[in-house]
């Protein structure tokens, strides 16, 4: 049988192995997944976002926004 100081060297050398592993196991996939999004990312677009803001706020009705905010407001007023 072992002594008690061996056995908790034996679990912490077992302990770092463990987290070592998952340590690179997690850096791996972090990578890959950067590799991944950085290969598939869309192409940035040529117009910029203050020039797309305005043509989207024409599309929408001002009904549908009055209809948003009062059950919005209805919806705070019960909580």
């Amino acid at each position: 049988m072992d002594s008690i100081a061996q056995q908790i060297i034996e679990a912490l050398a077992i302990m770092v192995l463990g987290m070592g592993l998952v340590f690179l196991f997690l850096s791996i996939l972090i990578l890959a997944v950067n590799l991944v999004a950085w290969k598939f990312a869309p192409a940035p677009s040529l117009s910029s976002e203050a020039e797309d803001k305005p043509h989207l706020q024409q599309n929408i009705e001002p009904k549908l926004v009055a209809a948003i905010t009062a059950a919005i407001h209805q919806y705070r007023a019960k909580a």
